[in-house]
Order: C-alpha cells, then structure tokens, then sequence
C-alpha cells in the first residue's frame, strides 16, 4: 500500500510560486542561490506571494539538484544573515528509525540548528517520572508483566494499543495474576480482566488517593509491615525531614527540606562540606537526632562525598514519622495543604490538618511521611485538624466515600482493590504493577493523576522488583542503543553540545498562541505558593526559564549567534563575558523576552517522518495564520490588555507567515506536504535499511529493503547527506569557518543540579543576583563550525569521540577501541 499508493510522492516538488521567483531572482544575483532566496524572503511582497498560496495545491514537479540547491541556500542564508539556530528540525520517535531520525538531526546539529522533542509534543511523556524518580519513564519490558501477581491495568487499553504484548498479560492470568481494569468504557481490555472498575473519564487521580489512604491507614498506621516499612526507609524520601514555615498569620505551611547546613556543624559533621545544602537530613532513632544518610544529592558530585553515593545507611535508623522520635505525639501543629475538590476550575482550596513535629531551636519539622498521612487525611490519635470519622465519610477528602462522588467507583470496591494490592505486594514482595496509559496521562495536570499511582507502587516496595512498579503504555519512547544513538543524531563526535529544545513551548511561543491566553500563570498556582506568579504570564514564565538556564529556547537571543562571538573577539573577550556585559547594558536580550520581532523566531522548518500539520499541530489554525501566512480560522479573542506579560514584549499585530521555509521529506502526499514549499520524495520501510527498538523487548529489529527506493525517492540519510554536500559547496563562499556560541540550559545529572540552594529562585534580570553563566544562566559554549565540511563531518566520524568519550546520563564511556575497529572495518576520510 505505501509504496504504490496513489498519494505516493514520486519526484521533488517545489511550490510552483516560489520555483519562478527562484529562477528570476538567480538570474538577476548573478546565479548566486544564496543571494537569490535572500532577495525573495527579503522583499514582503514577493514572500508573500508563495507564502499566502501554501496549502492551495501549486506543487511542481522539478529535479533533484533544484530542488536541493533551493533548501541549501535558505539554509545558507539563514545560518549566515539570521542566525543557525533559526532552523529546525522534526522527526518523531527514534526507536522506530534510528537511523532516519539521526539523518536530519545529525545535519542541523552540524550547522547549529535545533532539534525539537517529540515525546512531550505527542503528550505521551508522563512529567510524573522525572519529577518523583529524575529519569524519563524507566519502565520494564512488556515480559516482566507476567512476573507479576497482581496487574491493574490502568486507562491503558493493552489488547489495543500494545497488541504484539498483550499475551504476556492473557497468560499470566493462567499462574493466579490478578487482572483488574481501571477505564471509563468497556474498553478490549476489560474482558480480560477479573474486575472493571469504571470511573468518570478524568477522575482516576480521586480514586487513587482513596486507595492510598486505605493503604497507609491499614498497612503503616493500624498495623506495619516489615516489607513496606523496610522499603521506605531505605529506597524514599519518606523520613526526611521538612521544615514547617509559618505565614504572616502564624499558620504553618511546608517549607523545604532540612539540610546539613542547616543542623550546623555542632549537630553534624556534613555541615561543613562542599554541598551540604543539598544534603537534606532525617531524624535517626538510633541516636535520637538528625543525621543526614548517604546517597542524598550533595554526596554525588563533591570530592568529599567519594565512597558515599550509595543507600548504605551504615549505623542510622531512620523514623518515618516524628512520633517515632518523640515516643509518641507530644508536640503537634497544624499545617495547611491543599484540596483539589472544592474550588472553581483553576483554582485550589485548602484544608488543615495536624502533623507530629521536633523543634530544633526556632525551626520546627516534621517527616514527609507525617506530611503524607495529613495530605491523604490519615488522622491518629493526638493531632489536631479536620480528620474522616471512617471510610464512609465523604465529606473528608481523600476517603473511599470522598472518592465516590467524583468517580462514580463504589467505595467498597475502591478500599478492596487498594488493600488487595497492597496485600499482594506484602506477601509477594512487590510483585504488584500497574499499566498506565493514556486514559489516564492525556489530560491536564496528569503529572499529579500519574503521582497518585506512583505513590502507591511505592508504597508497597513494588519499584524495582521484577514483576512490580509501573509500567508505561508506550512502547516506543527509548532506544536500547541510546548512547550511540546520541551522538550520532546530535553529531557529538564533532560538536558539543547540542540545540535541542521542547516542542511544545517551542510552537506555543512560535505560533503566538500566548497572545491568547485569558488568564494569568498565577491562575495555575497552589495557594500554599509564595506567589511568584503573580503578574506574570505563561510567556513569562517561559522566558524566566530561558534565562535562568532551566530550559532550552531558540532562537536564543535577538541577534546572531556568528556575529555575537565575533563581536566577542573583536571586543578582546570571552563569548560569556561579552553576552553578559551586553545583556546587563541592554544591548542584548533574549529572544524569548520579544518573541514576535523579526529577527527572533525560526525562519525554516523541516520535518520526515511526520505530519505535523495533518496530525499533532495543538492549535493548527495558529499555525497557519502565523507560522505560515495563510488563510485560517482563527476566531479566539487576544489577551486583554490587564493579562498581557509583564516581562515579554506585546506587539500590537503580530505576524503572519514567520517560516521562510517549509521542507518536507515523505513517501505520501499529507496535510503537511501540501503546505510545504519543497516536497522530497522518502522511501518507505520496506525500501531501507533501519532499526526498530524499544524499551518493552529486549530484542532490535532490522529494517532491509524488499525493493529498491521505486521513482526518484531517496531514504533520509541519503536525502540530508544531498543536501549537506550542497550547503559545504555554498558555504565555501559565504559561510567558511564561524565561531558559534550555544546557550546550553543546565543540565540533569550533572552539577548544575546544585545550582539553587533550598530552591529560593533568584532572577538577575531584577537584580537578585549576578548573571553568571552556567549558574544563574544558561551555559554559553563558543562551538568552531567549519560550514564547508559539514558534508564530510556528515558522512564520517569525528575526532570526539576519541577525545571526549562517549556521555550519556553523567558516565563517560571510553569508546576508542570501537572507534579503532571502524577505522580498520571502512577507512578514514584524513
């Protein structure tokens, strides 16, 4: 079907309009392609002419070197006069096409340009697993459900969506697993099941937090278990301490952990070392007194915490609830928390509950554990508060009674399935697991529906236990060759590092959708807050990100990245010391803080392997009206002025049609290539050599071809290494060698997580503190781009590998002997 498809994309097209501009403007520039796009994208009237045509038929066919020396030259232009991360790239889901993935990002990571996410975009990434465990949905493989005894299936429809997995679930059910199906329809997974429970669609995080007030008061309150007790002490963040903070009106409110630095030296001797702000302490039974264990944050990166990045809790008992250090409730105060029940949309209530606490001179804590038990509404005996009187009452949130009148689940079955769970884990050691899904991680605030879950498979000592924890729906998320996969996608076996940056704000900045909004960031935020988002808008809040280094934007700031470090070198400075003595006069800024100025948004845009336009473009009319120029249906009103962002330039008309270029490569003719103003015919699976891999089997597949590419179609790699060779051949005259200078946010797994003391955020930009790169800004690394080799770099491996090793997840792996061998195996370029 694909390769013969009547939508099959035989040829190269170019979008009729935009071929006889090319053509008469070569002509006047003296054949100089370069100059030629310059002239057409540089005059309003003739861009707009191809421009407002996208989308209304008008593909022409033409050849391959037209075609290709079109895309080269924007891409020429726009790294020489705009700025290399004015370009972008998308492809999604790597593991099914590693190597089609890598051939276009490998050619933008080369020339500077950005890759943009994919996982975020579709909605399918969990935010819920880096924020509780730091790492991007480390789950087990689809044969690991067998191992497990009982198996919730969780808004996640397996029979459907996984169906090549599905019969290690059918099976187990014949060695006594217990199936139980948690959706809102009778859905293909529901008759495999032992019981349905169907809650109201969006309502799966209410019966959650019943199951796991069943769970604590059952499980850690009436009783213990010395499995789960064990576990939390050892393997969660359960008994350490928090510091209660009381507001103006004297009523406490969680603070933050409690760390060695705080304890001071007289209490312990990590007080005085290298990160002691990041070493948070609990209460250890064995001494009567806070002690801060191994393996916390402040222990991986300093010299002194060497022999120390471990679990081993040596001589300390940790208490889970400061009662165990008092020997009973003897002091307790109440705390407010947040409720999500009783407030209007966008907005949280409060309820006050009672925790255990230990003074420590002026500074008053209590455990998380303690805090936990107030949240789910856990009472015991002595503490002060709104509490349940039982299971049965719903006027207390968080009961199996509360639940039942947001899920419409019977409240016996929601206390049975959660003991049962438990149970389960108790005497099989964990073997308890949940299959999230969709159902459940498509919605707004998923991040706290999917902490529901995850709190109870950590509850119950089911994470890293085969046939235990949590298991996400998607199967294609992970590469298994991730490292090598890495740096041969974003080319850092010759430049380090990267451009890549999350689509999804990439496009809601890009496609003006913030110039829609009707509320305020602060509308989002918890009460309990201290209201930093006050004032502010979501645009805002993005842009404080972009400075402050906590995430990537691009373009980064509002000129040039070439001409910035060559402004550097001329001034006798550092491309840092430069960009921070201009942003402090105002002389620089970043682009974020003016999104819609012309010289600060992305100015081309290639995708293969993707239809972003026809199938996950979030707010597509905005994407046509602004992205593309064309005609659209958007009808939403613009933010009214009271709401605009306090930090981020308002233009009074924002522009229309901001991507100069629209490149596509396919094998069928979509929404997007009809948009698109070059079309390049791709091959199909079934006509390349490629890998499919994943993190649910342990196994990689190969992709070789039945048939040669058919027509004139080219697989991917060979489709950008085409393009590469034209783009060295014209940068010869107008790029050359270019020193570029990345902003690179701070970094997971690295030291950069040491960057902000007790969480208190300060912005330089209002002068809480120095702009001092790669602290409280971005990293700024000058990278040396020779644009006449990208080619050569393109189709060879570069010396860093050898020189740098290999890097993923802060190890470095020593790869010069596999470096050695294919430089036996294929040769070398020089």
């Amino acid at each position: 079907w694909y390769t013969y498809s009547p939508t099959r994309v035989r040829y190269p097209y170019v979008r009729g309009a935009l071929l006889r501009l090319f053509r008469e403007a070569k002509a006047a520039n003296g054949h100089d392609p370069v100059l030629a796009w310059k002239s057409i994208v540089e005059d309003p009237a003739k861009a707009r002419r191809y421009k407002s045509v996208r989308g209304k038929g008008g593909l022409v066919r033409a050849t391959w070197a037209e075609a290709v020396e079109i895309v080269a030259a924007a891409y020429v232009y726009t790294v020489k006069y705009l700025g290399p991360d004015r370009t972008t790239g998308f492809s999604p889901i790597p593991a099914m096409s590693p190597v089609s993935f890598s051939s276009g990002a490998r050619f933008h990571q080369l020339i500077g340009g950005s890759m943009l996410s994919f996982y975020d975009w579709y909605a399918d990434l969990p935010p819920a697993s880096p924020q509780v465990f730091g790492d991007q949905t480390d789950v087990p493989e689809s044969g690991d459900w067998w191992n497990s005894s009982y198996l919730m299936m969780w808004g996640s429809n397996v029979p459907l969506t996984r169906t090549p997995d599905a019969h290690w679930m059918a099976e187990a059910r014949y060695h006594g697993q217990k199936v139980i199906s948690i959706a809102p329809d009778y859905a293909e997974n529901v008759k495999f099941a032992d019981e349905w429970l169907a809650p109201a669609t969006g309502t799966d995080g209410a019966l959650a937090m019943a199951m796991g007030h069943v769970i604590l008061k059952e499980f850690f309150v009436d009783t213990t278990t010395d499995y789960f007790d064990g576990y939390v002490r050892k393997y969660t963040d359960l008994p350490f301490l928090v510091e209660l903070e009381p507001d103006e009106t004297g009523v406490f409110r969680p603070g933050r952990f409690v760390t060695a630095t705080d304890l001071g030296s007289a209490a312990t001797s990590e007080a005085d070392t290298e990160d002691a702000n990041f070493k948070p302490a609990l209460w250890d039974k064995a001494t009567n007194s806070p002690a801060v264990p191994n393996g916390t944050l402040g222990h991986r990166f300093a010299a002194d915490g060497e022999g120390k990045w471990n679990l081993d809790l040596e001589d300390i008992d940790p208490a889970l609830s400061i009662a165990e250090a008092t020997d009973g409730i003897r002091d307790a105060v109440e705390v407010t928390l947040p409720r999500f029940d009783t407030a209007a949309q966008g907005e949280i209530d409060e309820i006050t509950r009672g925790v255990p606490v230990v003074r420590l001179g002026e500074r008053v804590m209590t455990t998380v554990f303690d805090l936990m038990l107030a949240e789910y509404g856990v009472g015991r005996p002595g503490l002060p508060g709104t509490w349940a009187e039982n299971y049965e009452d719903a006027t207390s949130p968080n009961t199996p009674a509360w639940q039942e009148a947001i899920t419409g689940v019977p409240w016996q079955a929601a206390a049975r399935i959660g003991r049962e769970f438990a149970a389960n884990a108790r005497d099989s050691k964990g073997r308890s697991m949940i299959i999230m899904g969709a159902g459940t991680n498509h919605w707004f605030h998923s991040d706290q529906t999917y902490r529901t879950f995850l709190t109870l498979t950590t509850l119950c000592g089911t994470q890293g236990v085969n046939g235990g924890g949590w298991a996400h729906y998607v199967g294609q998320e992970k590469i298994r060759p991730f490292t090598g996969w890495l740096h041969l996608a974003n080319a850092l076996d010759w430049v380090r590092p990267p451009r890549q940056m999350t689509q999804t704000t990439y496009w809601y900045m890009h496609t003006d959708q913030w110039r829609y909004d009707q509320f305020g960031a602060d509308m989002l935020s918890a009460r309990a807050g201290h209201g930093k988002f006050k004032g502010m808008s979501t645009a805002d809040a993005i842009a404080q990100s972009a400075r402050l280094g906590w995430q990537p934007y691009y373009p980064t700031f509002d000129d040039n990245p070439l001409d910035i470090a060559e402004a550097a070198s001329q001034a006798g400075k550092t491309s840092a010391e430069h960009i921070v003595d201009e942003l402090k006069a105002g002389r620089l800024r970043f682009a974020a803080e003016d999104p819609d100025a012309a010289n600060n948004y992305p100015r081309i845009w290639s995708m293969w392997r993707a239809n972003t336009l026809g199938s996950s473009a979030k707010g597509d009319q905005y994407f046509l009206k602004h992205l593309l120029g064309v005609d659209n249906s958007v009808s939403a009103e613009e933010t009214p002025e009271h709401l605009r962002p306090r930090d981020v330039d308002w233009r009074d008309e924002a522009p229309a049609g901001k991507i100069d270029l629209l490149l596509t490569l396919d094998f069928r003719m979509t929404t997007t290539t009809l948009h698109s103003d070059v079309v390049l015919p791709a091959a199909t699976w079934y006509e390349k050599h490629d890998l499919s891999t994943t993190d649910m089997h342990p196994f990689v597949n190969t992709f070789n071809p039945a048939i040669s590419t058919p027509w004139q179609s080219r697989n991917d790699w060979e489709t950008w290494a085409t393009i590469a060779e034209k783009f060295s051949e014209l940068a010869r005259t107008h790029l050359g060698t270019r020193t570029d200078v990345v902003a690179q946010p701070l970094q997971h797994d690295s030291p950069d997580a040491l960057n902000t003391p007790h969480g208190r955020v300060k912005d330089w930009k209002f002068g809480e503190c120095e702009p001092i790169p790669g602290k409280t800004m971005p990293k700024l690394v000058e990278v040396e781009r020779d644009f006449t080799a990208i080619y050569d770099q393109y189709t060879s491996i570069g010396p860093l590998l050898e020189s740098q090793g290999m890097n993923a997840r802060g190890i470095r792996f020593d790869v010069d002997h596999h470096v050695e061998r294919l430089r036996r195996l294929n040769g070398v370029v020089a």
